[in-house]
Formats: structure tokens, sequence, C-alpha cells
């Protein structure tokens, strides 16, 4: 029986969409983790890095885990995880392969390996991370953004405003802005970019120079804005 063309090619659209994108539950839990290796080991963290990356995936309650080297400064990494709760996130720290990982990843280190839990703040549909050439040309921006004390209410606005912004720049992929669990005046925003030309488009856009200024004197430390390359 021949099947109609129009069929055919409706079936190919199916095929080729991109998944549906989805929100994270509210109860997803944020890593993220900053270390720095001597500058001889680097090749020998990113190893380390993409095998650990690849058996987390596997591990029940996993949602993502993106592993990002610093442009620029190739001695400096971060990983970035989204687990289904919290419980996902205990099992992952209990789990051989995360303690293989870190006993290998110790002696290439030149400073501790600074982990730490987040909550959303302002977390978009989920879109899947660049692949191929287009993994290349993106950009990832991370940015821990300190608030005094007695301003959080007020930074803590400032940021979540930012993000709901920043996803309607030309270029962007992702922008979140996530709460850090121990410190609630501490957050992590993570964004990722189709090009380094687009993440300088975001930088100047009046609305991002219009945030950075009213922060200045909220802010309890430089704005530590650092772009990445992903590896996974």
């Amino acid at each position: 029986m021949r099947v109609p063309l129009a069929i055919l090619l409706g079936l190919a659209l199916v095929s080729f969409a991109a998944p549906a994108a989805r929100a994270d539950d509210a109860n997803t839990a944020y890593v993220v983790t900053y270390f720095e290796t001597a500058p001889a080991d680097t090749g020998k963290a990113r190893s380390l890095l993409q095998q650990f990356a690849r058996s987390s995936r596997k591990e029940s309650g996993n949602l993502r885990i993106e592993v990002l080297q610093r442009i620029g400064q190739p001695d400096q990494f971060v990983i970035l995880e989204a687990w289904l709760d919290k419980d996902a996130h205990a099992a992952h720290l209990a789990a051989g392969n995360t303690a293989q990982f870190r006993e290998k990843l110790k002696p290439l280190l030149r400073g501790p390996y600074d982990e730490r839990p987040h909550t959303g703040l302002s977390v978009g549909a989920v879109k899947a991370a660049p692949a191929g050439e287009a993994r290349a040309a993106a950009v990832y921006a991370v940015t821990h953004v300190d608030i005094v004390p007695k301003e959080k209410d007020t930074g803590v606005a400032m940021v979540k405003q930012l993000a709901e912004d920043g996803r309607k720049d030309a270029g962007n992929v992702r922008f979140d802005a996530l709460t850090q669990a121990s410190r609630p005046n501490h957050m992590t925003v993570v964004e990722i970019w189709t090009d380094r030309k687009a993440a300088e488009g975001h930088g100047v856009a009046a609305h991002k120079k219009q945030f950075r200024e009213k922060l200045m004197p909220l802010s309890g430390s430089l704005y530590d804005e650092r772009l990445y390359k992903a590896f996974n």
C-alpha cells in the first residue's frame, strides 16, 4: 500500500522535532561545584570529569549534569548538576562513582573542591544543552551574586527579574537563577548563549546595565561573572 506524501512528511516532522520543554519541579536539587587544578593537570581533570558525568547521568534521579572549563583559564572547572530531589542528590553523593571520582581528582587540585547545593529561584523551561557544532560555539556564563543580608529580599527580586528578562534576549538558550541552600543571600546565575556574540550582546543590554547599577550598593562582593565552554 502506498502511503500518501503528506503523511510521510508529517511523520518526518514528528521524528525530528525537539523534545517538549518542561519546567523543573519545585523539589529539584541543583548543585554548582567549582574547583581548580594544577595547570599541568587540566587534561587529566577533563578526562576524569567526562567519565564522572557519563556515569552520573545513569544514576536514578539525575536530570542533567554539565561539565565546564573556564575560557582563558583552563585550570578552572565547574560542574552543573540537577537532581530530582535532595534524596536523589544524597544517593549520588553516597555512590561509588562519586567517591572514586573525588579520590582520583584530589591529587590534581590546587584548592578545595567547592560544592554548593542550591534551590531554584527562577528556572525557565528546560531546553537541551547545545550539542555537536552548536556546543562548540555555545558559551556558558556562571555568576556568583552576593547580597548584603539586610538587602536580601531586594536583591533576590532583582536577580529573579534579571533571569526573566535575560531569557528574552537574542541567542539565549538557558537563563536560570539559583539560591544557595545554606546562604539565601548568595545566588548563582547560570546562562547558556548560542555564541560569544550573543553573550556580549546580553552584557550591554539596557536591562542588564540597569541591573548592574542597582546591584552595586547592595552587593557584598564583586560581580563575579565567568565564561565557560562545555565538554560533556
